[in-house]
């Protein structure tokens, strides 16, 4: 994989982990209802959950890829045109207060950790997310299974490190994201993103 390439997941992984999710709002509201002693479970669960959903999606993936041209062609377009059709619903949708809603906070720390592992690892959507957005990366002429695994590592050590931003700043980030226009340019830039990795990954098949 080269270093470009690299660095394009890179950026484009910092701008959707910026967006707000269920396993941010979840932080962010436990963060807020325990104080700073909740922040070490939060991120430790954060970094499990998605190391979870991860391997889920990378079992048989990197496989199917590394099998044929067409295969690899095939989940390229199949996750391009998912991309596409998620980018499409974050522009269109709209700002609802219900979504700041604040999960029943458990009492120890314990239930803090496996609440949020949950959330983060066993989310359907995430996993088959990780499916489309992860081969976007990959150089065909290359070995498949070690890029997967270094995007993968890569977006876990950033998506615990963007937890641990927004635990540390729980009650700033709550405001913010309480504002409708920020909610809009979040879906905005996220929308945009994911159509444009949606895009590119269509037109770089043709091209080849």
């Amino acid at each position: 994989m080269s270093f470009s390439l690299w660095l394009a997941f890179v950026a484009a992984s910092a701008v959707l982990l910026i967006i707000p999710g269920p396993t941010i709002l979840t932080v962010i509201s436990y963060s807020m209802a325990h104080g700073r002693r909740a922040n070490v479970p939060l991120i430790a669960a954060v970094a499990l959950g998605d190391s979870t959903a991860l391997v889920l999606s990378l079992l048989g993936l990197g496989a199917l890829l590394a099998t044929s041209a067409f295969w690899f062609t095939a989940v390229k377009w199949a996750g391009g045109l998912y991309l596409i059709y998620l980018g499409i619903k974050l522009l269109r949708a709209g700002v609802s207060r219900s979504d700041l809603a604040a999960p029943k906070v458990p009492g120890s720390r314990w239930r803090l950790f496996a609440n949020t592992w949950l959330v983060t690892a066993l989310n359907p959507k995430g996993i088959i997310f990780f499916v489309a957005f992860l081969p976007q990366f990959i150089q065909p002429d290359a070995a498949v299974a070690p890029q997967l695994w270094l995007l993968a590592s890569t977006f876990v050590v950033m998506a615990t490190l963007n937890a641990t931003l927004y635990a540390v700043f729980a009650a700033s980030a709550s405001r913010l994201l309480a504002s409708p226009r920020a909610q809009r340019r979040f879906n905005l830039a996220g929308g945009s993103l994911l159509s444009v990795a949606g895009v590119w990954a269509l037109l770089a098949k043709r091209a080849a």
